[in-house]
């Protein structure tokens, strides 16, 4: 019986762990730091040997192959030692596509991923498909596998889960966007992230499809300069004239698969901005190539309100309105939100900073906002981008301060917005977390 070691207890790391022993592996789970109950619980009910609060090295070194948690970086020195010793480590994601035959709908990207995989999944959803959702989002997709069986998966994917593929291949992949994001991951080279990106594409196959937003300059110079044996589908805000396409025209998204065409007005989207409509183009290019009914994919796209903790709207007190966009961890995401903003802003920013290059939103701060509540425990490089062009920024390090503090600071028509441009994890669990507290100190503002 193989030995498979799991490093890290958490979504993913579990799910693994369970996958593992369904298929017959002697598994062990080492986490370093403590496991939440939750998962403690799953672990015991299935009988899944486990330790926690360090790493028993000489278990480690017995595996035959490790499933490595997309939170450990492949630099540390203890991953670096059992790479030494010819030991296969590979992601759950990897780890799970072993194990099912289902179509994969693979979705990347710096922002958009999250939407798109939703918008996706939504679509097949409405079209009465056998799917589930996982990756990035939702349950683990090992543990999906392992106790539930459906016909096509939409994974969210993050670069750290891409880095630990190695035959992994989606039959549709969809790449949203690439900015600079997770450089201190990366060595602070942005051709790393890169390169970590286009791995979804890396076993892919002329039966497969790479959908790209074409109006990325980092994708266009990436495929112009490299190959992928999968046929590419661009996506543009700009006409496109090739018969593997999608683009606007006349103000409505153009779906062009070998001359059979899909059209939607962009007005009749639910979600707005052109983020939005790049994000419609490219799941409902999806789902075109999965053969989806034109008028699904409309009625669909007509009922789709968009992704908590992304631009949520909270609704207003005393004519302030309050956005969450926690799920706003880089600086592009929140360059889009500020570019959505319409009345005079309170924003609150700040978290674990990733190379954080705040240049990119002068124009926007200059242009829409009225303050900058800072929540994070290192706010200097915040003050230090933003001091010359707002006159008030303020530091918090708890949620109910930072809303209580950033309300203060309105008046009517004005508007709050959480968008921290930054991780969540030096005060938050994750940016979930800190979008759901953000919500409940607005609850408490309306009592």
């Amino acid at each position: 019986m193989d030995k498979l070691v799991i490093l890290g207890g958490g979504e993913s790391g579990v799910g693994a762990a369970i996958l593992g022993k369904d298929k017959s592996y002697d598994v062990f789970l080492s986490d370093f730091s403590m496991i939440k109950p939750k998962f403690k619980t799953k672990l015991n009910s299935e009988g899944i040997d486990f330790e926690e609060g360090g790493h028993s090295i000489s278990k480690l070194e017995e595996a035959d192959l490790i499933v490595k948690s997309p939170g450990i970086s492949d630099d540390l020195p203890l991953i670096q030692n059992l790479k030494k010793k010819g030991i296969k480590l590979i992601s759950e994601i990897e780890f799970a596509s072993w194990f099912t035959d289902a179509n994969l709908i693979g979705i990347t990207g710096s922002n958009g991923k999250t939407t798109v995989t939703n918008m996706v999944f939504h679509i097949l959803k409405n079209a009465g498909l056998s799917v589930s959702m996982a990756g990035n989002v939702g349950f683990s997709f090992a543990e999906q596998v392992a106790r539930k069986s459906v016909h096509n998966y939409v994974l969210e994917l993050s670069s750290f889960q891409l880095d630990g593929i190695e035959s992994f291949r989606p039959h549709i992949a969809i790449l949203t966007s690439i900015t600079p994001d997770h450089l201190d991951r990366y060595h602070n080279n942005f051709q790393e992230y890169i390169e970590a990106k286009f791995n979804i594409t890396k076993n892919q196959t002329e039966e497969d499809y790479l959908i790209y937003n074409k109006d990325d300059d980092v994708i266009y110079t990436w495929l112009a300069h490299n190959t992928t044996k999968a046929k590419l589908i661009p996506f543009s805000m700009a006409t496109i004239v090739e018969d593997l396409s999608a683009f606007i025209e006349d103000n409505k998204i153009n779906i062009k698969l070998n001359h059979n065409l899909f059209t939607m007005s962009v007005r009749d989207l639910a979600v707005k901005g052109d983020h939005n409509t790049r994000n419609a183009m490219a799941a409902s290019t999806a789902a075109r190539l999965l053969k989806i009914r034109k008028q699904t994919i409309r009625e669909s796209m007509e009922s789709f309100h968009g992704v908590e903790h992304r631009l949520e709207q909270l609704g207003k007190i005393n004519k302030v309105a309050f956005i969450n966009d926690s799920k706003a961890t880089n600086v592009n995401a929140t360059f889009y939100a500020l570019d959505s903003m319409n009345a005079p802003t309170v924003w609150i920013v700040g978290g674990v900073d990733k190379g954080n290059k705040y240049e990119d939103l002068l124009a926007l701060v200059n242009e829409k906002v009225k303050a900058i509540v800072c929540l994070g425990i290192d706010n200097q490089k915040i003050y230090d981008a933003f001091s010359n062009c707002v006159d008030t920024i303020i530091e918090t390090s708890h949620m109910n301060d930072a809303v209580n503090k950033a309300y203060e600071l309105t008046e009517e028509n004005d508007a709050v917005l959480l968008s921290p441009a930054c991780a969540s994890f030096d005060l938050f669990e994750n940016y979930e977390d800190r979008g759901r507290q953000f919500k409940n100190a607005v609850q408490r503002l309306k009592k």
